[in-house]
């Protein structure tokens, strides 16, 4: 499912427009970002969590010289989903 396909599956549960439903869903999605870029958790209840985990930098090899480069640190977002996601994609 793509964000568009999300819109219209939303707008066809509630009485919204398609250019109503798409500004909620891309506010929800700003919300999430900017609270992710404070370094803030973001908990969805009976969803999952959103987290963003730091990498190290690390010493790794260029395969075509076999030379040690240098990766440079950098940031990633995860999810965990909650028990009660796990177990409605389990049945």
């Amino acid at each position: 499912m793509n964000k568009k396909e999300l819109v219209l599956d939303v707008c066809d549960k509630v009485d919204l427009s398609e250019n109503e439903v798409e500004a909620i869903v891309d506010e929800v999605f700003a919300s999430i970002e900017k609270e992710l870029i404070k370094g803030n958790q973001v908990k969805l209840l009976g969803f999952g969590v959103f987290y963003k985990k730091d990498r190290a930098p690390r010493v790794g090899t260029n395969p075509s010289t076999h030379e040690n480069i240098e990766i440079p640190g950098s940031a990633t977002v995860c999810f965990r989903p909650s028990k009660l996601l796990k177990e409605a994609v389990n049945k």
